[in-house]
């Protein structure tokens, strides 16, 4: 059974109830992520989901670790370009001790100045590991040129120079702005006890909301490149292409031609380029789509000697199916496995919690499995070649990572 609904302060909640589990996983969601960020800022989100589990003034950090070890639940959190989530999956019986503990977690943080310091230099780390991963920090560098100018290019973890500045009076005033009862979605699903609803009203009810200002939805693609030089063995190629948003129907369209070049083990890319040339062991491609715009990105890594060779079977690729599309046995296949996908992902309580959250904080259709299975069997093979000529009808913007001193 799927409920949904709004509280007075515009809190909405959703809840997706399966009984024949112990168990349910419960998410806050937040309309807050890294493009809501000025220059100055930026990171402060991340650092943000960071700090909930640095205590308040009824827990202590080892206080909030220990609480979810107690009743044997696990908790954790993520930023993204868009939107911040805390969630934690639970047995049944604990399900109102776990939302107020989160709760505690999200709206009574203390913030201290001590602890502040010693999270920035864990974070300080995170980023020194993504810059030594080349497969990692290239799709930073990717979104840096092709949104150039706009904070959906911005890294999701800051930058240390940016980090050093933010004060806890900073943080204080973010999270004032946007964590409002506007802004936020409580998504449940498993076995949502009786009267859970009442737990969640309670609590939720107590937040107010900020109407004052919208966001800035006007992200324009650009096409540009960027050169970098590392300290690596392999070269790295990460291309991007025109997207769409996630409120266009094109979305299913596009998913498909992702999947058929280089979203599986079957795709165009990953047997030419890796199985029939053994050119690359990486080598896939995957669509993000934002409220205002979408990005098919491709990537793919090899020794530097065989990097002209790759990026060239890569384009091959491209073109091929921008001119003749994709063939029935690859249309018929990759419906299948998308919707195989769709039926195993939403077994588990934790992905219809993730699911129904995201929907609803980006405003998006709550679609039952048959929905999407429809929509996904309605895309005709036409469709897939139109998107292709309107995603690859420009070069791509483009980001590279070199070994030193070539």
């Amino acid at each position: 059974m799927f409920n949904r609904y709004k509280l007075p302060n515009g809190v909405r909640v959703v809840e997706e109830h399966m009984p024949s589990l112990r168990s349910l996983s419960i998410g806050i969601w937040i309309l807050s992520g890294s493009r809501n960020e000025a220059i100055n800022l930026n990171g402060i989100s991340h650092l943000i989901e960071h700090m909930l589990f640095k205590g308040t003034p009824n827990r202590t950090a080892r206080d909030i670790a220990e609480s979810f070890d107690s009743i044997g639940g696990h908790a954790n959190a993520f930023t993204s370009k868009e939107y911040t989530c805390l969630y934690a999956k639970v047995m049944d019986q604990h399900a109102s001790y776990t939302l107020e503990l989160m709760f505690d977690m999200l709206f009574n943080s203390t913030f201290e100045v001590e602890e502040l310091e010693r999270e920035k230099n864990v974070i300080y780390e995170e980023i020194a590991m993504t810059e030594d991963t080349p497969d990692d920090i290239i799709h930073d560098y990717l979104h840096d040129v092709s949104f150039k100018g706009h904070p959906l290019s911005q890294p999701i973890l800051g930058e240390p120079d940016t980090l050093k500045e933010i004060t806890r009076e900073e943080i204080i005033s973010y999270k004032e702005k946007f964590y409002s009862a506007d802004r936020i979605v409580v998504s449940v699903a498993g076995n949502v006890p009786d009267g859970f609803h009442k737990n969640i009203e309670e609590l939720f009810s107590k937040l107010h909301p900020n109407n004052s200002f919208n966001d800035q939805l006007e992200a324009t693609y650009n096409v540009e490149s960027m050169k970098k030089e590392k300290d690596t063995t392999q070269a790295h190629l990460c291309l991007g292409y025109q997207g769409v948003p996630i409120s266009d129907e094109s979305v299913y369209s596009i998913s498909i031609l992702n999947n058929v070049l280089g979203g599986s083990m079957s795709s165009r890319l990953f047997q030419k380029i890796r199985e029939e040339l053994g050119l690359t062991y990486t080598i896939f491609s995957y669509h993000n789509a934002f409220r205002d715009n979408g990005l098919l990105t491709l990537y793919g890594a090899t020794t530097l000697e065989q990097f002209e060779q790759m990026e060239h079977e890569v384009y091959q690729a491209i073109n091929d199916i921008k001119l003749n599309g994709i063939t029935d046995k690859e249309f018929s296949n990759t419906v299948q496995q998308l919707k195989g996908q769709l039926v195993l992902g939403l077994e588990n309580p934790n992905s219809r919690m993730h699911r129904n959250g995201r929907n609803e904080l980006l405003n998006q259709p709550h679609l039952s499995l048959d929905d999407l299975i429809e929509k996904f069997e309605s895309v005709s093979k036409q469709d897939i070649q139109e998107i292709a000529r309107y995603s690859f009808k420009n070069e791509p913007s483009k980001a590279c990572i070199f070994p030193i001193d070539v």
